[in-house]
């Protein structure tokens, strides 16, 4: 086990600014609870056991009564940052936060600077990086899908699992460097079967991780969707069915959108950024065809891709045309046939057999017919890289370049071993890969890096 390091006391204020009925002001750091009890008048914090409530006030040097405040004693190791930590819970007044603040810098704490104390529980062993970046992940979470990811990874998620498959790759490195010293003889320690074994259970771990980014980064940031479809398909109407309010303006006369329409939804916990779009046409209207250029540029940056069509009048020929380009595009989409309330069955199944495995989805967007339709964009998302990822989705661009870098270096690897190449050869790869490993979960890292990451945390974490 890691010995602890108690450094200098920190203080911040660790719930949000602005007035509001409590606040609470963390100290952290060697000290700590002496340096609280010196202005604190109730119990005797130093004599009290961790994990303790004490109320009391807050004093001034000359005895002035700054505020009665509930004062939580942690000792170490049991704390967030496994250091001796106090937490004040106060009134939420910016003059109380402030003069605390002030007293606490009196008596020899310094003011802590964003994600320190998050950093510090980092430096002492409580989580490692991943889980750490999980901490701000968690904070910023707005939905349910966002916060499920982040307390996966806080959980420890994937790290785990790549920690110990790091520590297996640096046995066998151990004993490719061993060969090495042996360079005039025909010597084999790192038995070479197990190794490729072993790169390649590592690289099945890597894979699905890998691809589970783009997901990932969509459940973090919300995922875009773009409706697009010819005009009068019914764009704007599901968007305002979606929203459930008079988003976009609806009309009979074609060409209506001629701009992005962007808003917000949450679907089973997830959130997505939905887009209506002018319709798909060519048109020789110099502002409606700049509405149709920025729906072909929105469907390029788009994650998902709803194509809608008027269920009266496409023809089977027309939305197998619709299916060939949207493929063709490459982008995931869903086929939604609109105004269902008007087309009779019969006239549906020629539609149906032409999308064939595609599916049609169903709804009229008229009459708030939409659940099929948020079903199948909540399952879409869903994919099956939560499930081969055991619901750890990659959600940072960090991680993601070390996962690749890991990976890429072990391919290499794994094609040397299949050239015949030297030792020395593959210890080269497979210490990048140690390498890329190392940063991505904090057992080798530097202090840039470190000051990069946690800077982007709120002050008080």
């Amino acid at each position: 086990m890691m010995p602890i390091i108690q450094f200098e006391p920190i203080a911040a204020l660790a719930t949000a600014p602005g007035i509001g009925a409590i606040a609470v002001v963390r100290v952290s750091g060697e000290g700590a609870i002496a340096l609280v009890n010196r202005m604190f008048r109730g119990r005797d914090l130093t004599s009290q056991a961790s994990h303790t409530a004490h109320f009391g006030t807050l004093r001034q040097p000359d005895e002035t009564i700054i505020d009665e405040v509930l004062v939580t004693v942690f000792r170490t190791p049991t704390s967030f940052t496994k250091e001796d930590v106090i937490e004040i819970s106060c009134h939420g007044s910016d003059y109380i936060i402030r003069q605390i603040l002030t007293r606490l810098t009196q008596e020899g704490a310094r003011l802590a600077k964003p994600g320190e104390f998050t950093q510090r529980a980092f430096l002492n062993g409580q989580f490692d990086l991943v889980q750490a970046e999980a901490v701000a992940d968690l904070i910023a979470a707005d939905s349910e899908a966002s916060h499920r990811s982040a307390l996966t990874q806080l959980r420890g998620g994937f790290s785990k699992k790549l920690k110990e498959l790091r520590q297996q790759l640096i046995d066998f490195v151990a004993l490719v460097e061993l060969e090495l010293d042996f360079g005039e003889e025909d010597v084999e320690f790192a038995k070479r079967d197990q190794l490729r074994g072993l790169m390649m259970n590592i690289h099945r771990v890597l894979h699905p991780l890998i691809e589970s980014f783009a997901v990932g980064n969509a459940v973090k940031n919300g995922v875009p969707t773009v409706i697009v479809g010819k005009p009068n398909a019914g764009k704007s109407t599901l968007l305002n069915a979606f929203l459930n309010e008079e988003k976009a303006i609806v009309s009979e006369i074609p060409g209506t959108t001629r701009d992005v329409i962007e808003d917000e939804l949450f679907i089973d916990g997830i959130r997505f950024r939905l887009i209506d779009t002018a319709g798909l046409r060519h048109t020789t209207d110099t502002i409606e065809a700049i509405g149709v250029e920025r729906t072909h540029q929105q469907m390029e940056k788009a994650s998902l891709v709803v194509y809608l069509f008027d269920g009266l009048t496409t023809t089977p020929d027309e939305l197998e045309q619709m299916i060939a380009e949207l493929q063709k595009a490459g982008k995931p989409f869903l086929l939604v046939g609109n105004k269902t309330d008007l087309i009779l069955d019969i006239f549906r199944q020629p539609l149906d057999t032409v999308a064939g495995k595609t599916k049609i989805i169903w709804i009229s967007a008229k009459d708030q017919r939409i659940d099929d339709l948020k079903a199948a964009l909540s399952v879409r998302v869903r994919t099956d890289s939560a499930v081969q990822t055991d619901g750890a989705l990659i959600t940072n661009v960090r991680h993601l370049e070390h996962l690749t870098g890991t990976d890429n270096a072990l391919a290499r690897a794994i094609n040397g071993l299949d050239a015949g190449v030297t030792a020395d050869w593959l210890a080269m790869d497979l210490r990048v890969a140690l390498r890329h490993l190392g940063e991505l979960t904090g057992e080798v890292t530097t202090d840039d890096l470190l000051e990069s990451i946690f800077s982007r945390f709120c002050i008080g974490k």
